[in-house]
């Protein structure tokens, strides 16, 4: 007797808590969901968790997704043998080598964390630099690139002007990675830049060229965003 959880299933009002109690109750004894059901439930009479295609966040286009993937499987393991009886947690994934993977396995929070730390170090990620970026989004996708490329020429000049280029590893207009969303084209001004550098006057900067976007151009500044997509 199964609970589906997911985006489809849990539209209608209260709908998250009409399936959880039909869990919680014994009416059902397995429950399936995404990732809404990896933290903040307590059953004690669960003893055991499934994670499918554990890595299915490690190829994706974003700095943080060894840190996610660390995060969702130590979270939904927490899950299981809550209360007296013990707990077990199966993963399944294609690449049980990836440190991400291995040190969730082992619960080594530590491990992880140098393990990490080390690599956006030498990659210059967060915490040890700083992205910013304006994504533009427009119903045709000429208008976005054009208002990316007009913005990239603007900080290009202020960058130049007051000498904070020293501090910039990269600046350059591009596509989003992803490139239509809900049926607008998105372009980007991608910025990363040392701490060290002026990161009040830089964002400033960016602020003020997303305020100026074109009509039809929708412009949104996002420092160290959630996600690069």
């Amino acid at each position: 007797r199964t609970v589906r959880m997911d985006v489809d299933t849990t539209r209608e009002k209260d709908s998250h808590e009409k399936m959880l109690e039909t869990f919680r109750s014994g009416r059902a004894n397995v429950l399936i969901g995404t990732q809404m059901i990896a933290k903040g439930l307590d059953f004690p009479k669960v003893t055991l968790v499934g994670v499918i295609a554990a890595d299915m966040m490690l190829n994706l286009p974003d700095y943080r997704s060894a840190e996610r993937t660390f995060q969702l499987i130590t979270q939904v393991a927490g899950r299981a043998g809550r209360a007296d009886d013990p707990g077990r947690v199966l993963v399944q994934t294609y690449d049980p080598e990836h440190y991400a993977i291995k040190l969730a396995a082992e619960q080594d929070y530590r491990a992880f964390y140098m393990r990490e730390s080390l690599f956006r170090r030498k990659a210059l990620y967060p915490p040890f630099t700083v992205i910013a970026r304006i994504v533009f989004s427009a119903r045709e996708e000429s208008a976005a690139q054009a208002a990316a490329e007009s913005a990239e020429a603007k900080m290009n000049a202020w960058l130049d002007t007051t000498g904070a280029r020293i501090d910039v590893i990269q600046m350059r207009a591009l596509e989003a990675p992803i490139r239509l969303l809900r049926g607008m084209a998105r372009w980007q001004l991608f910025l990363k830049m040392y701490f060290k550098g002026d990161l009040p006057g830089a964002t400033r900067r960016m602020q003020a060229l997303a305020d100026e976007a074109p009509a039809g151009v929708r412009a949104e500044l996002e420092v160290n965003p959630s996600n690069l997509f």
